[in-house]
């Protein structure tokens, strides 16, 4: 039953709960204004909470927006001018007669806050995170909260047809696929858009109020419960709530770009060792599952929804992949020539079929079979050349064709998707136009010889052969796929597109023992950087070395993993084709003369834990990776850390703890286990995170021969002095903002002690690493790390 309380007092008892300084306002004068530029100038709240002003989104252009101003990510929770960033140089102004507007560097008006100019005094930024035009009696003309875009905060209240609509991307503020709003029946929902347009498609979440008691009001009470209230002031439902206190985290809800409502918190404090928001409740529980009707789903046509603990996974079946990468809901396009519909040549020799456990697009059907077999369904999808996935299921058959619309992957599905793509991944169609061609030139080249010198007749039979197989064996080697590897869905390129996109194997970005790294670009539907790793030689260690890799990342899927896209294997030629990190590795990042800064490089090491964690606990195969080193984490453009050359990686079984190998890795990050005769765990990866941390934390290398007191030379045993010796600042050198700090640094310095512990046993698990450096565990003192282990 609703709980009931007249509105006015609910209302009341908001307000007594608000803390006095969000009455204080800094009154912003008529003819005030800011500029687009890059010294971040802005009008702050009374108490910094807030600030309003412009923010820099890229290399695209100027927000002006609200933002969180002692948050370090400067997280944005309101904007003006989302689908039309501006350029250096323009300006917002409340002008002398009161309007409040944003122009461009020409004077062209981009935005204007309506109501403006009618009696407005003065603005202000308050300490609730709401801008306000007020007039001489202190009366609010126009107010921020009143035109969301994302984003809703503590008091922040949603009347009717209030919507809030998700931006496109993380990093494009435009309006994207889905929005919440209370519609004018009083229903609050999630709905998905006919994108471009505005206009509602699916409605994939609702608090279904009933007729009589319809929703008049969303609230966002100081208590950090977002709830929704009838016209008498009862609360109909509570849908996203709490325990954290408003006094001790900054709170928000977004309608992230994904689709899912989320209820966020960051801590106010600045003891906790990872500052970062946290999400606390979310709607719905599992947006795979509820989308359906048109359109593209909770991912784009052709593409399927995974659920996993980061969110909704997108997903391109078996022999697709993403029409843009920076877009994932446009979608998956095929890359095989589909089969043809011509009954004289049906190609059903052609095709065959990758299986996906627990996947399906319900609502592509468009023949249904029972009761038959699944090889019955099989060969029926073959033979039709509209089905492009057949799915089986209890002895019932759907075929399915493109575009496949509102995939989704869940274990509740029993049944299995057959998704048709052409033998070998092979994107030339047998028997095409050159092929013709060819014959053609070689039977007017015979014909020619034939007439004009007939003892070539002997030899024309010889040439034609071999001519006509030297063509066919050239097109058997390039749409070769390696055997090894057709369960894993990578692209396989022929060695001229990787010779032709490196332009020649021009510019090296990187080389180790067994491979060079050189950059190119894949031209295609869309230009794209990769990185194309060519393995030296294919002798012995390195052809293993090739196998673990494709092995090891063709079917991993983290956002703290580098993305493998491709390999090629031509004769002697072994390339793999990674996407391109724009920020180089973590050894040019921290060791420059100039330090990173300390908030970057905290997130950079829990960014690599949560990577070691996916690869030993989360993966179908557990994987060590062997070789954690500076050399081996990639930044990606938003500087993320991305673990990459799974070369010397070794996969364990789901049954397997332990593996037994020869010495892998790199000096100096090699636990001391390698070096006994005894199996090797993911404790080994543990080490070498350990020593990766310290070289983070101090921006040193883990060995430095020249060091000028020679018991610094070390980086493990002289962090460890200066832990016991309470020095950490000496770790530091002149980074002020780590030494400021020193708290969450002595926390950072305790967890890579813990791992570095020759005592296998004592170091810890990558996940206990993880909730130790979010704050979640507490760290305990370390022993000293070359103490004899006691244990193997």
């Amino acid at each position: 039953m609703a709980f009931k309380q007249p509105y006015s007092v609910c209302f009341l008892h908001i307000l007594l709960l608000l803390p006095c300084s969000i009455f204080a306002q800094t009154h912003i004068s008529l003819g005030s204004s800011l500029t687009a530029q890059n010294d971040n100038s802005s009008w702050p709240s009374p108490s910094g909470d807030f600030a309003f002003g412009f923010q820099k989104i890229g290399e695209d252009g100027f927000l002006l927006a609200i933002w969180f101003n002692k948050v370090k990510e400067r997280t944005i929770a309101w904007s003006a001018n989302g689908n039309n960033l501006v350029s250096e140089g323009s300006k917002v102004e409340l002008t002398s007669d009161g309007k409040f507007m944003l122009n461009d560097a020409t004077g062209k008006q981009i935005w204007m806050a309506e109501s403006s100019g009618t009696g407005v005094a003065y603005a202000a930024m308050l300490d609730t995170g709401n801008f306000v035009l007020v007039d001489h009696k202190s009366i609010n003309l126009w107010e921020s909260f009143d035109v969301p875009t994302d984003t809703i905060l503590p008091t922040q209240i949603l009347n009717i047809n209030s919507t809030l609509y998700a931006r496109f991307s993380a990093s494009n503020y435009s309006k994207g696929r889905f929005f919440f709003e209370l519609q004018f029946d009083g229903n609050l929902m999630l709905c998905t858009t006919f994108f471009p347009l505005d206009s509602a498609n699916f409605a994939y979440w609702s608090t279904q109020t009933n007729v009589g008691n319809t929703g008049f009001q969303v609230i966002f009470n100081q208590s950090g419960s977002i709830y929704l209230t009838g016209k008498n002031g009862s609360i109909l439902k509570t849908f996203l709530s709490n325990s954290v206190s408003v006094q001790d985290f900054y709170h928000r809800a977004t309608l992230e770009y994904d689709g899912v409502l989320r209820h966020y918190v960051y801590p106010k404090k600045t003891s906790q060792p990872i500052m970062t928001w946290s999400s606390q409740s979310f709607e719905p529980s599992n947006i795979c599952l509820r989308i359906g009707d048109i359109g593209v789903g909770a991912c784009g046509f052709n593409s399927f929804c995974r659920l996993d603990d980061q969110g909704p996974i997108c997903e391109c079946p078996d022999g697709y992949a993403f029409i843009d990468p920076n877009d994932l809901l446009k979608g998956c396009k095929q890359n095989f020539v589909p089969q043809s519909c011509d009954e004289a040549s049906p190609e059903m020799d052609m095709f065959d079929f990758q299986d996906i456990e627990g996947t399906d697009w319900p609502d592509s059907n468009y023949e249904k079979f029972k009761p038959v077999t699944e090889d019955w369904c099989r060969q029926t999808c073959l033979g039709d050349c509209f089905c492009d996935v057949f799915y089986y299921e209890n002895n019932v058959c759907w075929k399915k064709r493109i575009p496949l619309s509102n995939g989704r992957m869940d274990p509740s599905f029993g049944g299995k998707a057959h998704i048709k793509i052409r033998k070998n991944n092979s994107t030339l169609k047998p028997g095409g136009t050159n092929t013709k061609k060819n014959s053609s030139t070689l039977i007017f080249i015979g014909t020619v010889l034939l007439c004009s010198l007939g003892f070539l007749s002997f030899l024309l039979p010889f040439i034609t052969y071999m001519v006509v197989s030297r063509i066919y064996s050239r097109k058997g080697k390039v749409s070769q796929h390696f055997p090894s590897f057709e369960e894993v869905n990578l692209k396989c390129f022929t060695y001229e597109e990787l010779h032709e996109a490196t332009e020649g194997f021009k510019e090296e970005i990187g080389r180790g023992a067994f491979a060079t790294v050189f950059k190119g670009v894949l031209a295609f539907d869309d230009v794209q950087c990769v990185a194309v790793k060519r393995l030296n030689t294919m002798v012995g260690e390195t052809e293993c070395e090739f196998k673990a890799e494709v092995s090891a990342i063709g079917r991993t899927n983290h956002r703290n993993l580098v993305k493998l896209i491709g390999f090629c294997n031509e004769g002697e030629n072994r390339l793999l084709v990674y996407e391109f990190m724009s920020n180089g590795s973590l050894a040019s990042f921290l060791f420059r003369e100039s330090r990173p800064n300390w908030y970057s490089r905290s997130l950079i090491a829990l960014g690599v834990a949560k990577g070691l964690l996916y690869l030993h606990e989360e993966c179908s195969s557990q994987i060590i990776h062997c070789d954690i080193k500076p050399q081996n984490i990639l930044l990606d453009a938003s500087f993320t850390g991305r673990i990459s050359d799974f070369g010397l990686a070794k996969l364990l079984r789901t049954d397997q703890t332990r593996t037994t190998t020869g010495i892998r890795g790199t000096r100096g990050y090699v636990a001391t286990e390698w070096f006994k005769n005894i199996p090797i765990t993911v404790k080994v990866d543990v080490y070498s995170y350990g020593i990766l941390l310290l070289e983070i934390i101090s921006c040193r290398k883990h060995f430095e021969e020249n060091a000028e007191d020679e018991d610094q030379m070390i980086l493990a045993d002289w962090a460890y002095d200066c832990y016991k010796q309470n020095k950490l600042y000496l770790l530091l050198g002149s980074d002020h903002e780590a030494i400021n700090d020193i708290t969450n640094v002595e926390q950072f310095v305790m967890i890579a002690l813990w791992c570095i512990q020759e005592d296998l046993s004592l170091r810890p698990s990558m996940k206990k690493v993880t909730l130790m450096l979010e704050g979640i565990i507490k760290v305990s003192a370390p022993p000293d790390p070359s103490s004899l282990a006691t244990s193997n």
